[in-house]
């Protein structure tokens, strides 16, 4: 068994299922068995199953959040936030799954119609992260099971408990074996059982740059679909013509959202000579309002990394940066709480060729920089092999309409620091991946499109 682990304090939570590899391939036939008939359901009908499935997790979203603030560290406000955001994905693709349409294309012959039709993929399997390990799931199951496709899930080893309680509400909701299936175990081998499987036509990974490489690369001998999510190194760009109390605000709640353990978590954040003093005082200020402390608190608080490795990384970049010139604003070292917390640190006087600029930290950590022109910071920002998600503040609109084309990101963020919800496409461009979830994009990724030809119409 898998022993799953509360980040706040090392207490045992509970237990999943280490399959074996026979078990694993088990689960993956009764997915291929499965896809037939599920692919060929009416829509309406795969639509009211999901339907039900959004209305049993909705009306229980306190057993979920709890479950997810002792297996994931965040804090219960932060995990009720994420069930919302994950169940807008199944009630989206609910209603979605009645909108797969095809087309009709003026014929080349007069004796013969051209009809265009999107068809389910495949069976199809899915990789998650444990940083949001409900959204996650809900995100590429609905979207999945919309389609037509069947699909089989490998959550986190260090989060499976959210997912298998996922699981137990597909069940009840209607969901059956086969069309849903659910498996734990070694992450290298399921992950080779997935890529080797030629009957598996499409993977969906959201994890490291690294591993989405390598899955990329085994699943091209069966050139499966893919949507890959990736790493991200975001920017965080403030003018000086800003809305200065709205930029701290967004910057403040984006950085420390699931203690900064997040893709899109602004990572080098630039802002402009003239205010930049004037701006680490007032988030400095901000985030010394902020408590750290385990999940189950009234109000927001910072929570623990999730493991000991996130937190020996946050804490070596911090060392090295505060080594080579940084300025501790705030912060800066690990928590007095001790275990896996760790202090809200503000960075400042950083430089772009120090180690932190380049890697993803994913911890409660502002690393601050100072830019001077628009065309400076631009190239800074575009300075990086990721491409996930960029975030500008500017009063100007012709600035953030020139913002909007020229950061090299599959999102750019302007005045907000809020990216997602179940209607846009979410994804990035460069090493940070391809694909999209989420809005119609998102169920694109899970058909085929097939061109039929009636010709004879005359005979």
């Amino acid at each position: 068994m898998i022993q799953v682990f509360n980040p706040a304090d090392g207490s045992i939570v509970g237990e999943a299922p280490e399959m074996s590899l026979d078990q694993v391939k088990q689960a993956v036939e009764r997915i291929c068995a499965a896809f037939p008939a599920w692919s060929r359901k009416l829509a309406k009908e795969r639509s009211d199953i999901l339907r039900r499935w959004f209305e049993l997790v909705r009306d229980d979203k306190q057993v979920f959040a709890e479950i997810m603030v002792r297996e994931n560290g965040k804090c219960l406000s932060e995990a009720l936030g994420e069930i919302d955001y994950g169940l807008g994905f199944i009630e989206w693709y609910a209603e979605e799954a009645k909108r797969v349409y095809g087309d009709t294309i003026p014929s080349h012959a007069s004796n013969a119609a051209v009809v265009v039709t999107k068809e389910p993929a495949g069976p199809t399997a899915a990789i998650t992260p444990w940083n949001f390990p409900f959204m996650m799931i809900a995100r590429k199951v609905a979207t999945a099971l919309a389609a037509g496709c069947t699909m089989i899930i490998k959550p986190s080893e260090e989060t499976p408990l959210t997912a298998y309680k996922l699981l137990e509400y597909a069940r009840l909701a209607g969901i059956p074996d086969g069309v849903l299936e659910m498996v734990t175990g070694n992450p290298a081998e399921i992950g080779k059982v997935f890529t080797g499987d030629d009957r598996i036509r499409k993977i969906s990974f959201t994890g490291s740059t690294a591993v989405g490489k390598l899955l990329a690369a085994a699943s091209g001998q069966s050139l499966k679909k893919m949507t890959l999510e990736l790493g991200g190194n975001a920017p965080f760009i403030v003018f000086d013509d800003a809305n200065f109390e709205q930029a701290v605000a967004a910057l403040v709640a984006a950085k420390l959202r699931n203690s900064g353990q997040v893709c899109i978590s602004p990572n080098r954040i630039y802002v402009q000579d003239s205010i930049y003093e004037h701006f680490l005082e007032a988030i400095a200020a901000k985030v010394s309002e902020i408590r750290v402390d385990q999940g189950f608190q009234e109000e927001f608080v910072v929570g623990p990394l999730v493991n000991k490795v996130g937190f020996d990384k946050v804490v070596e970049l911090v060392d090295e940066a505060k080594s080579h010139g940084a300025r501790v604003v705030l912060g800066g070292k690990a928590h007095s709480k001790g275990g896996l917390f760790f202090e809200p640190t503000i960075l400042a006087d950083l430089r772009d060729e120090m180690r932190i600029a380049r890697t993803e930290i994913f911890g409660p950590v502002f690393p601050i920089y100072r830019f001077s022109t628009e065309e400076e910071v631009v190239n800074r920002a575009n300075s990086t092999e990721y491409g996930l998600v960029a975030y500008a503040f500017t009063r100007s609109h012709g600035r953030a309409q020139r913002l909007s084309r020229a950061i090299e990101a599959g999102m750019v963020i302007l005045n907000s620091g809020s990216v997602g919800t179940a209607s846009v496409p979410f994804g990035g461009i460069k090493h940070s991946g391809y694909g999209r979830e989420g809005s119609y994009y998102g169920i694109e990724e899970y058909v085929e499109v097939k061109y039929a030809l009636m010709a004879g119409l005359d005979d």
